[in-house]
């Protein structure tokens, strides 16, 4: 497949003139400006071409975001139909628009009937963000203020702003900008790397009872809730134990403590079923979304709350002193419906669940679980990760696994397919709408990558 491409400048020029204006996310901008950045120029479907022409098939949707894969048609129009009929107008001053309107009500056929309300955002982070200070309110207008540790899990993710990357669990991110006040954490349930002697099921257990250890300690009657990926996303792709998540409720619950589901990686269809909470049986008070909400083709996120927390904060809540200038922007809207509908109209979440879910996850298997430096496989829908070891039997990793893993997806590139690595694991979610066929290059082009690195560590 080739693509036209009409760069008005050449790459070159284009890296110069970004790294003379850009800093770049989660990289040493210094190295990147040695190498020069990779000019990415027109996407179709799963695939993307860069500057010089050369074909990608792109094995992470974007970043999780792109479910319908690029060039949607009917996503665009919605776009362009809405431009002309009301480019923006906002939710304050007693206002609101049609589209705003009729995305709530399509998103809330799709959810749970015990979920009723939402506050819409433009991403992952600002949803993560309001879902701090909603919790709070929610705990305020109950007569327990005291109620406001959020407790999330270390190595988890849930955005960059400063009150998101304290309620999620990764310590470099904390050293910039340093840690806020009324945030703990617990560990993460990542078997392979500290299962030890246990089985599966009994460090699920023992994982999830971290959690009534850490409540006990801070108090419970100070704890607001519990917030967590269903599985991990930016952490590694990594699946929590059968027995994980209904223990985690039953503690929350427990103790009266929120149970809050990120779903922003998680949500529409990944797993193979709408959300990924119901792929793993719980049932959140809250959940964050954003990602596969639009499709990625314009911002938009949000906070869904149940109904047990909505009716709180709107028949007692008073003013709720929070506001976005762009929340719930028409534009933005009217993308998440026109992509709503086509997860739904289209079959593609069921399609996921009953057919290319499984061929994935077969055929990654098939592949990969007697390789010499893969020690497991992960992973439900279209969404996987391949984790590397040195030694399978002991579940043994590599001291320096990470380097291991970016030459892999150093690799991939050069073989033309767009893979994440992080620590020691290899990490895929291409679009929901991938045919068989891409499916096969996906795995392919990744065994090639694997392939390549295990030569270079002398194992095949």
């Amino acid at each position: 497949m080739t693509a036209q491409i009409t760069p008005t400048r050449s790459t070159q020029d284009y890296q110069a003139l970004d790294a003379a204006h850009h800093i770049h996310a989660f990289l040493d901008q210094k190295a990147l400006n040695e190498k020069g950045a990779l000019v990415i120029a027109k996407g179709q479907g799963l695939n993307l071409w860069d500057t010089d022409g050369k074909r990608y098939l792109d094995g992470m949707s974007g970043l999780w975001c792109t479910a319908l894969g690029y060039g949607r048609e009917d996503l665009n129009a919605a776009a362009s139909r809405q431009l002309a009929e009301l480019a923006y107008y906002n939710l304050f001053f007693h206002t609101t628009h049609p589209r705003v309107i009729e995305l709530s009500e399509l998103l809330f056929s799709l959810l749970p009937a015990h979920y009723s309300h939402a506050i819409y955002t433009n991403s992952g982070s600002e949803a993560n963000e309001v879902l701090i200070r909603t919790v709070r309110r929610y705990w305020q207008i109950l007569g327990q203020p005291q109620k406001k540790i959020m407790i999330g899990r270390w190595n988890g993710y849930h955005g960059s702003t400063l009150g998101s990357t304290a309620l999620g669990g990764m310590g470099f991110m904390h050293e910039m900008g340093g840690m806020l006040p009324d945030f703990a954490h617990i560990g993460e349930p990542y078997y392979f790397a500290e299962g030890g002697d246990l089985s599966e099921e009994e460090f699920g257990l023992k994982a999830a009872r971290e959690l009534e250890t850490k409540i006990l300690e801070l108090g419970a009657e100070n704890v607001a809730a519990f917030v967590a990926e269903p599985f991990q996303g930016a952490g590694g792709m990594i699946f929590p134990p059968a027995s994980y998540w209904a223990e985690i409720q039953r503690i929350c619950r427990k103790y009266d403590v929120l149970l809050s589901a990120d779903e922003v990686i998680g949500g529409f269809g990944r797993t193979g079923e709408w959300f990924a909470h119901q792929h793993f049986g719980f049932e959140p008070d809250t959940l964050t979304i954003a990602k596969g909400l639009t499709s990625g083709y314009i911002p938009m996120g949000g906070l869904v709350l149940s109904k047990r927390m909505a009716e709180v904060l709107v028949q007692q809540g008073g003013v709720f002193a929070h506001g976005l200038t762009y929340g719930g922007h028409p534009v933005a809207a009217a993308v998440a419906i026109a992509n709503l509908k086509a997860l739904r109209d289209e079959g593609i979440v069921s399609r996921v669940k009953n057919d290319t879910g499984p061929y994935l996850q077969k055929l990654l298997r098939d592949t990969f679980s007697d390789h010499p430096l893969v020690g497991d496989v992960q992973g439900a829908g279209l969404v996987a990760a391949l984790q590397f070891a040195e030694d399978k039997a002991t579940r043994k990793r590599f001291a320096n696994e990470g380097d291991i893993a970016w030459t892999c997806r150093t690799y991939g590139f050069d073989e033309g397919l767009i893979i994440r690595s992080t620590q020691g694991r290899m990490i895929m979610a291409p679009a929901l709408v991938a045919s068989h066929a891409e499916l096969d290059e996906l795995v392919d082009k990744t065994k090639r990558a694997v392939d390549r690195t295990a030569r270079d560590l002398g194992l095949l």
